[in-house]
């Protein structure tokens, strides 16, 4: 019986301290009154400010927010929103402030030090202040080692300042850190990183660590297109054309699309080699592969157009515009080819008809995380700081009024 009365006091005294805490966690002591810390989250203005958060209305969420922060000044949650709202709105010296303050408060928790200094770090990188923002994440990490939205932010600020090194280092730690999740996604970004670190490497003449580099990208992913470029552009400058020519041939494999990247490369190397003709060979190939794409088309009708056959040439050309009405390059190179052949009237006549419902643009390629827009095709956005994230937007050929009507 006296087993049983310790057991049952012990089970009461574990519920009264269980109680107590929760009591000490909800309440808190201010002007020798209790206060209830709940009542800041349950007013009417902080389910305003959230609400007007969600629906993207952040002039009324400051507002309301900034009403429920005065029911309890110490509500570290709310003024943590209130600075990222500011720094969104472009008030990045208020949001700095709202931030700086925060980490002035005594007995803040390890947890909450470190989601203000990132806080504090978006701010100082929405500024501008670099060296601080990258300290700043430093010191988050220093509380927090595995702090993944730091180590993007850090990873991102040296991509930034080309420090494709430590960029380099930091992804490793975040794929460490994400196992196998995202697994391909890092292996991406490592290649492309790879990438660049082999293009430092060129610029200091170092061609053996360039190798290295670029096929180390290719090991880590084989769709890293540029890296089959500028290792075969590598294997060129060692004097070794036939090594080229089979790099930049397994790039095309890897990816048809970005074949056309390839076509100068390509065509200068078969002729060095002597074959000239596997040339036309690899442009009929790709077009058999993909008879929508105009570009394999455009480097085939060039070719036949530098050897004598501006006819055979224009088929190709007049296929293409057919598929690419609105590539600027397509009638660049009918252009060309008319020339050729001395402007023939029934030709010219023949290209104005297909020509008539084209609108000229430059081949826009699109980011397809940020939707920034490039005339050209880049493999980081200089944007959002994406790796290999543009395609190409095409526009489809305009209706005649008659086909629309009907």
């Amino acid at each position: 019986m006296g087993g049983y009365n310790t057991l049952l006091a012990g089970l009461l005294a574990l519920l009264a301290g269980l109680t107590i805490g929760k009591a000490w966690e909800r309440y808190k002591l201010r002007d020798g009154r209790w206060f209830d810390r709940r009542r800041a989250r349950e007013t009417p203005h902080y389910m305003l400010g959230l609400n007007f958060l969600v629906s993207n209305q952040p002039d009324l969420a400051i507002e309301e927010l900034t009403k429920a922060a005065t029911v309890d000044s110490d509500a570290l949650e709310i003024d943590l929103i209130l600075g990222n709202l500011y720094r969104e709105k472009g008030q990045v010296g208020r949001a700095i402030q709202v931030h700086q303050g925060l980490l002035q408060r005594p007995k803040l928790k390890r947890l909450e030090h470190a989601y203000a200094l990132l806080c504090l770090g978006l701010d100082y990188k929405s500024g501008g202040f670099v060296d601080r923002a990258v300290e700043a994440f430093n010191e988050v990490l220093r509380l927090d080692s595995e702090n993944e939205y730091a180590l993007v932010n850090l990873e991102k600020l040296h991509e930034e300042q080309h420090q494709w090194r430590e960029a380099y280092e930091i992804r490793q730690q975040l794929a460490r850190i994400g196992g196998t999740a995202n697994a391909a996604r890092h292996s991406e970004t490592l290649a492309y990183l790879e990438n660049e670190l082999g293009l430092e490497a060129l610029t200091q003449n170092d061609l053996k660590t360039a190798t290295a580099r670029f096929s180390a990208a290719i090991e880590l992913d084989a769709r890293t297109v540029p890296a089959y470029l500028h290792l075969g552009d590598v294997q060129l400058k060692l004097g070794r054309p036939a090594d080229a020519a089979a790099t930049w041939e397994r790039g095309v494999a890897i990816a048809p699309d970005r074949a056309y990247l390839a076509f100068e490369r390509l065509e200068s190397v078969y002729a060095t080699l002597g074959t000239p003709g596997r040339f036309p060979a690899l442009c009929r190939k790709l077009i058999a592969s993909a008879p929508q794409d105009s570009r394999g088309r455009v480097a085939l009708a060039s070719h036949l157009t530098a050897n004598g056959e501006p006819a055979q040439a224009l088929d190709l050309l007049f296929e293409a515009l057919v598929h690419n009405p609105h590539g600027l390059s397509v009638h660049q190179a009918i252009w060309r080819t008319l020339r050729r052949l001395d402007l023939d009237a029934t030709l010219v006549d023949r290209y104005v008809d297909l020509a008539g419902t084209a609108v000229f643009y430059l081949d826009p390629h699109l980011c397809t995380h940020c939707r920034y827009r490039s005339t050209e095709l880049l493999w980081h956005c200089p944007h959002c700081h994406e790796w290999n994230s543009f395609v190409e937007e095409r526009m489809a050929a305009a209706k005649d009024a008659d086909e629309t009507d009907g």
